[in-house]
């Protein structure tokens, strides 16, 4: 288990120092904050440092390190490399300028910003990408831990309508509504972080389950460094977008402007930002330990896993919280793995809300306008829901392009930040490194994904790579040259 304590090591340890370059490169100051200076009560309410981190860490984490990453520990114990280093290097970046630049900029949604440090065309862009991802959100967010209370409900000897995904359904999607609807510190403000607390708990307890039990032992990085995924699926790209949130996700630039509009100074950013995305990835590092530890290996394979994934996302996380902890672990699980998905779900659906209030300048102080929004929002994502319930749509698809629709607006937001740093005449290196990376890693899904372009280039199956590798590295490249002569066509202007 060296090479997990490492990464864990390297985790806490990068949050004292490079999440404080990071934070000394965007320079916080003592000047008023949109909480302060435009306190409405619904949206922009001052609340407390630790308060605001709880809140972020369970309105970004969901399911992300938890499915996201049991799924890439498909491919092995190489997964802890880019959970460890994307979220100090590429998720941890970008949920810090995300969030202050929020902050700077009044509290807007990030599209509105992305809008003003890349012009108009790519505002827009962001605009449908943000409602889109997260309406997708909110509906992932929906059917999962539906999927789990049932599960729960069956184990436990229940029958009838307890057992119906669409009961349950239903259910979180009204209080969905409600949450999306009212102020934010009348639920959100109050609950959400003892939830928070106890997501943490959770992944404590799954580590301790581990370390404690001599069956499960995790794998050395230096002698499983090769591809364990049973169907040979490539490791670049998929593994960087299979896990999401556990290193980085563009689903959290949507989430910070909520924590923006409620801070009471600039200087809490490192600790609310970068922190809470530093704990995102703790979590996603022991949930991928689990999926490596607690399954069988064959001929080199994580064919284990795969089986227990196969049954299900509720069902998979159910059996490590089972196998770890016990009867108190299946406890945990319906408190950490169904609730917490449920609170990143409303602020999804509330997230959406405010970015299309602010695409179209609709006051959300009034009732009505809020429900203007509410309902389609909310209709959307309800159809989408009820249509996976109900066997009409795919949720393993909802899935998948949710996570490609999510690294790509990380992508795009990366972008943004680097021109926020020229600007500013500060290290843009810090946001085009690895908005380079994601640039690579985004197109080279698009076109290897059966659900994008994969069918369509290779119709017999398997992956173009040797055609999606070079195409993901011109692409990469370009972009970065384009910003380069962006930001020299400005200094030449000035």
């Amino acid at each position: 288990m060296v090479s997990f304590f490492l990464c864990l090591a390297l985790l806490i340890v990068g949050y004292f120092t490079y999440g404080k370059v990071v934070d000394n490169t965007f320079g916080p100051d003592d000047r008023e904050t949109p909480a302060v200076r435009i306190n409405d009560g619904v949206d922009y309410v001052v609340m407390p440092q630790w308060k605001l981190f709880l809140v972020q860490l369970l309105n970004i984490a969901g399911l992300g390190p938890i499915f996201g990453a049991m799924q890439g520990a498909l491919w092995g114990p190489v997964v802890f490399l880019w959970i460890t280093f994307g979220t100090l290097f590429a998720g941890g970046v970008h949920d810090y300028f995300s969030g202050m630049m929020s902050e700077r900029n009044d509290g807007d949604s990030i599209a509105e910003i992305t809008g003003k440090y890349l012009g108009p065309v790519m505002q827009n862009v962001m605009r449908v990408f943000s409602v889109v991802l997260l309406i997708m959100v909110g509906t992932v967010f929906a059917v999962g831990p539906a999927g789990l209370i049932v599960t729960l409900c069956k184990n436990s000897g229940a029958s009838g309508l307890l057992t119906t995904t669409l009961f349950w359904l239903v259910i979180i999607l009204v209080y969905y509504f409600i949450a999306t609807f009212i102020s934010i510190d009348a639920i959100i403000g109050k609950i959400y972080p003892v939830f928070g607390i106890c997501l943490i708990i959770m992944a404590i307890g799954v580590a301790f389950g581990i370390f404690t039990n001599p069956d499960y032992n995790i794998p050395e990085l230096w002698t499983h460094f090769y591809n364990m995924h049973p169907s040979g699926t490539p490791i670049w790209s998929f593994m960087f977008i299979t896990v999401a949130c556990g290193a980085i996700s563009g689903f959290h630039s949507t989430q910070s402007p909520l924590m923006a509009r409620c801070m009471k100074s600039e200087k809490q950013g490192h600790f609310v930002f970068y922190g809470a995305m530093v704990c995102e990835g703790i979590i996603a590092l022991i949930w991928a330990a689990a999926g490596c530890s607690l399954y069988e290996v064959t001929g080199g394979l994580n064919t284990g896993l795969a089986a227990a994934l196969a049954e299900g996302q509720s069902a998979a996380i159910y059996d490590v919280c089972s196998k770890t902890m016990g009867g108190i672990g299946i406890a945990l699980a319906m408190i950490g793995v169904v609730v917490c998905p449920i609170t990143s779900g409303d602020t999804a659906f509330r997230s959406a809300r405010l970015t299309l209030a602010d695409w179209f300048k609709i006051d959300q102080g009034s009732y009505v306008n809020r429900l203007k929004l509410c309902i389609p929002v909310l209709g959307v994502g309800s159809f989408l829901g009820i249509g996976n319930a109900l066997g009409f749509i795919d949720y393993t698809v909802i899935w998948r392009y949710f996570s490609w629709t999510n690294q790509t607006l990380a992508m795009i937001v990366l972008w943004a930040a680097s021109m926020y740093l020229f600007k500013e005449k500060r290290n843009y290196w810090i946001t085009a490194v690895p908005a380079t990376f994601m640039s690579a890693v985004s197109s080279t899904y698009f076109i290897l994904a059966p659900e994008c372009l994969g069918q369509l280039i290779n119709p017999e199956g398997g992956y173009a790579t040797a055609i999606a590798y070079p195409i993901g590295v011109i692409f990469a490249i370009a972009l970065l040259a384009i910003f380069l002569f962006a930001t020299k066509k400005q200094t030449s202007k000035a």
